[in-house]
């Protein structure tokens, strides 16, 4: 599922059924690490978020932001698939 706006990530994750949130934090204008951040805030059980980044510095920014994971851009295929089951596999542990 793929959503442009705030309103849109929102409608979706109320209707149920996202097992996992990828988020670019370099999204303008409203970037993904502030959506994160308000979906962590608002969501009831929301589902795990992975990050993308733009630079490793930016980590402290995806710590604020509450994401479960985080990842730089470029994206590099094995990590990325690594960090996404990672954090699929956890809220299936979890029973959420």
């Amino acid at each position: 599922m793929e959503c442009a706006t705030l309103p849109a990530v929102l409608k979706r994750l109320d209707e149920g059924g996202i097992d996992v949130c990828v988020l670019d934090g370099e999204a303008v204008p409203a970037g993904g690490m502030g959506v994160c951040r308000q979906i962590k805030d608002e969501v009831f059980r929301c589902p795990p978020v992975l990050l993308l980044i733009g630079r490793p510095q930016d980590a402290w920014l995806a710590t604020w932001s509450r994401a479960d994971a985080a990842v730089t851009l470029p994206v590099e295929p094995v990590e990325f698939a690594a960090s996404l089951a990672s954090l699929l596999r956890s809220r299936l542990s979890i029973g959420a």
